[in-house]
Formats: C-alpha cells, structure tokens, sequence
C-alpha cells in the first residue's frame, strides 16, 4: 500500500506562499506598467513581504519577472485545457487554442497587459502553452492530420501565427479578434497539411462551452 505524501510543514508553507505573494505581485505590477520603473522594494511592500525575503527567493527583478510571466502563462493554458477538454482532434484542439487565446484580452486581462507591456515572445517561454502546444502538433503527426514533415516547422507555423495575433490586439485592440483568430486559425490548419474545406470547418466550427 503506498504510503502518503508527507504534509508540508510550517517552514514550507510560509516560503511557499511568501513566493507566491512576490508572484502575484509581479504579475500585477507587469499588467499596470510592464515593470521597468518598479523598484524590488516596491514589489516587495505590494505583497507586503519583507525586502530581505525577497533574496531568499529571487536573484533579482528579472528572476522574479520571469516567474511571474510562467505563472500568468501556466494559469492561461490551464484554462484553455479545461475548455478544450474532451476534444480529441489534435488540429480542432489547434484550432480551439488559437481562437481561445485571441480572446485572452477579456477572459484574461491581466496576463494579456502582461504580455503586451513586456514580450510577446514570452507566450511560450516556461511551461505554459509550449508544452501544449508540443503536444497537439505531436499527436497530429503522428495521427497523420498534420503532413507537415519537420515538428520544429509546425511548431513555428503555430506560435508564429499566435504571435501575430497577439500583436494584432496590442497594437489595434479595437480589431475584430474572433474573426481575425478564425482566419489565422483556417490559415494555420492548412498549412499543417488539412485540406481548405476541413480547414475551414475546423476553424470556424462552435467552441466548446465554458464549464
């Protein structure tokens, strides 16, 4: 019988979760403003821990931005497994990612500011959606959906295509996001190898409802 897994004890749950005050901290300050002009000190009072705790966890800002980036991107694609789940298509789970994460603006503000104020290319840093979308192209090649006969090209294909979007909506929020995301969607399908007429049902077909 296996034995449990030991319970955490006091020392670990305050560290845990004193990491985890800095991190919610960085992921706020990142949204307001992208952080360049926010001091350590200042992060530090915002989730009211004190500066010297903050060396215990993070080298520096950097460290702690990077954390706080992957931990907005973890909790982002998290959601969009659970909304994508039961769709065993990898190109539909393709297709859904793309069109979810194109309306990341409302779903998710904060983490698209994030991303707007620092780096687009952070959306698939850590292990977030890159992982993800690893995934899908992997189980596409294999099922033979996708003909695309280089991972690293496929992979390219659909993070290029994302980023793109992404900027589309930092720089003209006002663009129609739904229908620019099906279309990149359609695109990105047939490149991978569907033919235009499942290309297109895949792309403009109901997303599944949000639990």
């Amino acid at each position: 019988m296996p034995m449990p897994a030991p319970r955490r004890n006091r020392f670990e749950r305050r560290r845990a979760e004193t990491r985890q005050a800095l991190v919610r901290a960085a992921r706020q300050v990142l949204a307001e403003s992208g952080g360049a002009s926010a001091s350590i000190h200042a992060i530090a009072e915002r989730a009211d821990v004190g500066l010297g705790s903050f060396y215990n966890h993070f080298a520096g800002k950097p460290d702690l931005f990077d954390a706080a980036v992957a931990d907005a991107l973890e909790e982002y694609a998290q959601a969009v497994d659970e909304r994508l789940h039961g769709v065993d298509d990898p190109a539909e789970r393709v297709a859904g990612g793309v069109r979810l994460s194109a309306r990341m603006a409302a779903s998710y503000p904060e983490i698209m500011q994030i991303l707007c104020h620092s780096q687009l290319g952070r959306i698939y840093a850590g292990d977030g959606l890159a992982p993800r979308a690893k995934r899908d192209v992997e189980q596409g090649m294999a099922a033979g959906r996708f003909t695309v006969a280089d991972p690293v090209i496929a992979l390219t294909l659909l993070n290029g295509g994302l980023l793109a979007l992404l900027e589309l909506w930092c720089n003209q929020p006002e663009a129609d996001s739904d229908q620019a995301a099906g279309a990149m969607a359609e695109t990105i399908l047939h490149m991978l190898g569907l033919s235009p007429d499942e290309a297109r049902d895949l792309a403009w077909r109901p997303l599944p409802a949000a639990a």
